[in-house]
C-alpha cells in the first residue's frame, strides 16, 4: 500500500470536475418520493403552518402537482388525505368507502398523468375520530387483528382506485401477510407494497399530524404499536418478517436520526430500503435557514445524500419537488 507523500488523497479533490468523476453516491430525480397532502374542495390550497411552504391541495389542484412532478422527472407521489370531519369516526370506516378523497386522488392523478406512480397510505389514522392507526379496544389499545382485517380491505379499495403502491404504516403486526393475500385474491397480482416496517414512535411527526388533522384529535400516544427509538435489532427483525410476509420495499421512518437503522437494514437485506425524511424534519431545515443557522440548499442536498450514501433506493421528502429541478 502506498503512504504518503506517494498517496496524496487531495489529489482526487483538487477540482470540480474531478470530485465529480470520483463521487460515490449521486442523486438524481427518479431518487426523490413527493407526499402530497389532499384536502375536499374545488381550487383550494391550504398552507401547513408549521410546514412552510408544504399545503394542502384539493383534487384539482393536486393533479397538477402531479403533472409537475413528473415533469420534474420524479416517478412517485405518495398521498395523505385530510378526511372531512364528519366523514370521520371511531371505526375509520371512511377508509373503505370507495368514493373517499384518496380514492378520487388516485384516479384523477393516474387518469392525467398515467405515467407516474401513486402510494396511497394504508392506515386508520385519517379516518378515525381518536386520531390512532386502527381500532380501539375497551381498554383504550389498539386491537392488532381487528384493525388488520380492515387495513387488507383498504388496501383493496385503494387498489381498486388505481394505487400502484399500497403503503402500511400502521405498525400492525401480520399486514404485510393480510394484505398480500387479499390483493392476489383479487386479482391485484401487480399492486406493490412497501412497507413501513421500522416506523418509530418519534417526536419528528408533528406537522405532518397537523396536516392530516390527526393531532389534535389523538388521545394517548402510540409508544404500543410504533417502534421504540431506544431499540435497532428489533427493526431488522421488523423488516424480515414483512420482507416474509410479502412486502416488495420496505422503509425506515423517520430518516436522519435512523441512519444507522438504513446501513444496517442495507447490510442485512437485498430488498429496495427507503427512508421518510419526516415533517418534523422538513421543520428543522426551514428553521435553521429562517435564522440563518445554514444554507438551505446545501443542508438540504447533504442530507439527501446521506441517505443514499447510508444504503436508501429513495427518499420520501417535501423538498422533491425543487431538489428535482435543480437536479435537472
Amino acid at each position: 500500500m502506498s503512504h504518503f507523500p506517494a498517496l496524496r488523497l487531495r489529489r482526487g479533490r483538487q477540482s470540480a470536475w474531478m470530485r465529480d468523476l470520483l463521487a460515490e453516491h449521486r442523486l438524481h430525480p427518479s431518487d426523490l418520493v413527493w407526499p402530497l397532502f389532499v384536502v375536499d374542495g374545488d381550487k383550494e390550497e391550504q398552507p401547513i403552518g408549521t410546514l412552510p411552504g408544504v399545503s394542502r391541495w384539493s383534487i384539482d389542484l393536486l393533479v397538477e402537482r402531479a403533472r409537475e412532478a413528473h415533469d420534474a422527472g420524479i416517478k412517485l407521489v405518495a398521498l395523505f388525505p385530510n378526511t372531512p370531519a364528519d366523514r370521520r369516526s371511531d371505526d375509520g370506516k371512511e377508509a373503505l368507502n370507495a368514493d373517499n378523497l384518496v380514492c378520487r386522488a388516485i384516479a384523477a392523478i393516474k387518469d392525467a398523468v398515467p405515467d407516474i406512480g401513486v402510494m396511497a397510505d394504508v392506515a386508520l389514522d385519517p379516518y378515525t375520530s381518536h386520531g390512532h392507526d386502527g381500532l380501539l379496544a375497551d381498554d383504550g389499545s389498539v386491537d392488532n387483528d381487528r384493525t388488520v382485517a380492515i387495513l387488507a380491505q383498504q388496501a383493496i379499495v385503494q387498489a381498486r382506485a388505481g394505487a400502484d403502491i399500497v403503503a402500511p404504516s400502521d405498525m400492525m403486526d401480520g399486514r404485510i401477510g393480510a394484505i398480500r393475500e387479499v390483493l392476489e385474491e383479487n386479482g391485484h397480482t401487480n399492486t406493490a407494497i412497501m412497507a413501513y416496517s421500522a416506523k418509530y414512535a418519534s417526536a419528528f411527526y408533528g406537522p405532518f399530524r397537523e396536516a392530516v388533522g390527526s393531532g389534535d384529535r389523538l388521545k394517548g400516544d402510540k409508544r404500543g404499536y410504533q417502534m421504540d427509538f431506544r431499540n435497532s435489532a428489533e427493526a431488522l427483525r421488523e423488516i424480515e418478517q414483512d420482507l416474509d410476509e410479502g412486502a416488495d420495499f420496505v422503509m425506515v421512518k423517520p430518516g436522519l436520526a435512523y441512519l444507522d437503522i438504513i446501513a444496517r437494514a442495507r447490510d442485512a437485506f437485498e430488498a429496495p430500503i427507503f427512508a421518510y425524511s419526516t415533517s418534523g424534519e422538513y421543520a428543522m431545515f426551514e428553521a435553521a435557514a429562517a435564522t440563518g443557522a445554514g444554507e438551505r440548499d446545501a443542508m438540504i442536498m447533504e442530507t439527501l445524500l446521506a441517505f443514499k450514501r447510508a444504503g436508501c433506493t429513495g427518499i420520501l421528502t417535501y423538498h422533491a419537488l425543487e431538489i428535482a429541478r435543480k437536479l435537472a
